[in-house]
């Protein structure tokens, strides 16, 4: 399955209206970037086991996700309009969770003037607004990634694995690693004995 599909029809239109009138690769990165992150809804619940949810087109449809599938969204929608992208992954620990969970977040990058610059989408502008977490700003020459602390200084997010880099979708491995953890959300019911252990 192609995952990062930029050559349907409902990718490529939403890129050609994101980066309309952009004219540098960096200025349709950046506009990329914020098309995805504000206009595709995070919702940590939508999280699944069924493969056809990750794919950009079906993201797009949806309008709602969790950060990997905006993630194959941003890129799919970048190679849609000729930039050389791939997709990223870290476990982070998320201490604004009671249990400081693990999560494998996901990202894309950009190759922009000889180097690759990293950025997540994940979080939308009102759910940064509404939770005092401060929003991710990408310019196309930094990394755009979760900032460590809220805007109250409270911890946010930890990065402590860098997973790599994909052309497509890993989204057997990442099943694998999920449904010990993420079972119940999976609509599967997790092991007795399982643990996650991203290490």
């Amino acid at each position: 399955m192609a995952f990062v599909d930029a050559d349907h029809p409902d990718v490529s239109a939403f890129a050609a209206r994101a980066t309309e009138g952009a004219t540098t690769d960096r200025e349709k990165a950046v506009a990329l970037f914020y098309a995805v992150r504000d206009g595709i809804r995070y919702d940590p619940y939508r999280l699944s086991a069924d493969a056809e949810t990750y794919r950009a087109s079906a993201v797009l449809r949806a309008g709602v996700a969790y950060c990997i599938p905006k993630a194959v969204l941003l890129c799919a929608a970048a190679r849609a309009v000729g930039l050389t992208a791939r997709l990223g992954f870290a476990d982070v620990r998320n201490h604004l969770n009671s249990e400081k969970l693990r999560e494998r977040m996901g990202g894309s990058e950009f190759r922009l003037d000889g180097r690759w610059v990293k950025a997540t989408p994940a979080f939308n502008i009102e759910l940064c607004e509404r939770f005092g977490v401060l929003p991710l700003e990408f310019d196309g020459v930094h990394d755009a990634l979760f900032h460590p602390y809220m805007a109250d200084g409270r911890a946010h997010m930890e990065y402590v694995r860098e997973r790599g880099t994909f052309d497509e979708l890993p989204f057997e491995e990442i099943m694998e690693e999920f449904r010990p953890v993420f079972g119940r959300m999976l609509g599967e019911a997790p092991p007795v004995d399982a643990a996650f252990n991203p290490t």
